[in-house]
């Protein structure tokens, strides 16, 4: 098990303060950052798990303009969040959003808890999102903890590897180093500023040390070890891009993945193709696409319909433009867009 250095009352006072001056000189504009509003702080922190922050701004502005209260939300069909959600990918993330929502309006009266403990009683609200919730819009002086916060605190602290104890170990031993160290009050602003400084100063590679405020307190200056991630794989697919011209203009052909699929249950498609039955034409085009551990390398092909298989019951000719609305996967939505079909 790690050792946590001790660090004077005092050393951790002027921690506190190199972190909060660096944040208020270095932070990053994002505009939920520029709210106090638990629902709508509520909405980013799900979207930014495990989704970069520029995918991210995109949809929040949108999500926040058509859902913008949690009563809106809660009301509405899941078709129509999972297509503002599409391109963020991890749609579970959507749905379990839409059903606290749901919970909210029920069981609280539309009025969201403001403790950590009673957020993480909602559905999707673990630790983590709950604290940042608490302390960004409440001012509750508890610590967040996330891939950031582990690797800043884990270098401060000279914690290098993970070889002889559990991740549950080291988190528990980050997880009380950073409510210690946490500023009461000013929790919010130190909860973000020092996700800041792990998401733009201290990097999982090539960290920039010498601009880092806690670099006099760093016990590891530089990348330390960490477990060794699974290996991406990559596999070719293919996808048929039909289209045609109906009256009411020109039409796609999509289908609807089954509500009982374990990966993106309900969302729409492009229809799969055997690379076999398309060995006699080229793709128009080749994508790249990663899902999880898998990179995919997709080849894009322009058929006639008569040349896919059996047709689906859950395959439609669907206008474009209604398309577009559609709750699409990311890469139906990147395919679509690089062919120049969505505006």
């Amino acid at each position: 098990m790690p050792r946590r250095r001790k660090h004077a009352p005092e050393t951790l006072a002027q921690m506190r303060h190199d972190l909060l001056t660096w944040y208020r000189r270095n932070r990053r504009d994002l505009p939920w950052r520029r709210t106090s509003d638990p629902y709508a702080i509520w909405v980013s922190e799900i979207m930014l798990q495990q989704t970069r922050v520029a995918a991210v701004i995109e949809r929040y502005t949108a999500f926040l303009e058509r859902f913008p209260t949690v009563q809106t939300l809660a009301e509405a069909n899941e078709q129509e969040i999972l297509a503002l959600w599409s391109g963020l990918g991890y749609y579970r993330r959507a749905r379990m959003l839409h059903r606290a929502a749901q919970v909210v309006v029920s069981d609280y009266s539309g009025t969201m808890p403001a403790d950590s403990g009673g957020l993480r009683g909602l559905p999707g609200i673990g630790s983590y999102t709950a604290a940042a919730i608490a302390s960004i819009a409440h001012g509750e002086s508890v610590a967040v903890v996330d891939g950031n916060v582990e690797r800043v605190l884990s270098r401060i602290q000279g914690w290098h590897s993970h070889d002889t104890i559990s991740e549950a170990a080291v988190r528990r031993k980050v997880t009380e180093f950073a409510q210690i160290l946490i500023e009461p009050r000013q929790p919010g602003d130190y909860n973000q500023a020092i996700m800041e400084l792990g998401a733009t100063v201290c990097t999982p590679r090539n960290p920039q040390c010498l601009v880092c405020p806690w670099v006099k307190e760093c016990s590891t200056l530089g990348e330390h070890r960490t477990p060794k991630r699974a290996p991406m794989t990559s596999r070719e697919k293919g996808c048929a891009l039909v289209t045609r011209e109906a009256a009411s203009g020109r039409e796609i052909l999509l289908e609807q993945r089954a509500a009982t699929h374990t990966v993106m249950p309900g969302l729409w498609e492009l229809p799969a193709l055997e690379l076999a039955q398309a060995a006699d034409t080229s793709p128009v085009f080749i994508v790249r696409h990663s899902i999880m551990q898998v990179n995919y390398r997709v080849q894009v092909h322009s058929l006639d319909s008569s040349r896919l298989q059996q047709s689906a019951a859950d395959r439609l000719w669907i206008p474009i433009e209604q398309a577009s609305r559609l709750a699409l996967t990311g890469l139906a939505r990147k395919i679509l867009g690089r062919a120049r079909l969505f505006r």
